[in-house]
């Protein structure tokens, strides 16, 4: 199943500048695969760094916990009635800069999912090589603005 970046803006309450999925490529049972096509006009890269562009850890992180919520939104009943909130972050490790030009590939693969908390272990890529990786835990909380 693909996802395109229309069906991304129905499912994320994200948008630009922060929403960082182009699309999901690819989905299973336990597995999402979404893109982020960097580019040099991301605001990011006016002051992180002028002379040597870096796409931001913390904004890679944030691709991976936007590809893994599509993923919590296609596996639950009436996902409107819920937002997915970090819970924790464990294990992350950058191995490689992200630069303007590459596409991020971000996996994330399911742990566990029980009582409206799901554990995902992720990894970001670029050219078939791991960028970025870690665990993710979210909570499912019930979405107040949707009543």
């Amino acid at each position: 199943m693909k996802i395109d970046i229309m069906q991304i803006m129905k499912i994320l309450p994200h948008r630009y500048p922060f929403l960082l999925v182009d699309k999901i490529v690819d989905y299973t049972e336990n597995e999402v695969t979404g893109i982020k096509c960097v580019t040099m006009n991301e605001p990011f890269f006016q002051g992180h760094f002028p002379d040597h562009p870096i796409m931001p850890g913390v904004l890679i992180i944030e691709s991976l916990a936007q590809t893994g919520a599509i993923f919590i939104s296609t596996r639950i009943e009436n996902p409107d009635d819920y937002l997915p909130y970090f819970a924790r972050i464990d294990k992350v490790k950058f191995k490689s800069p992200v630069r303007p030009g590459d596409v991020l590939v971000n996996k994330c693969k399911l742990v566990s999912f029980k009582n409206n908390v799901m554990k995902m272990e992720a990894k970001a890529y670029v050219d078939d090589k791991v960028v970025c990786q870690g665990e993710f835990t979210a909570v499912l909380v019930k979405n107040e603005d949707n009543k």
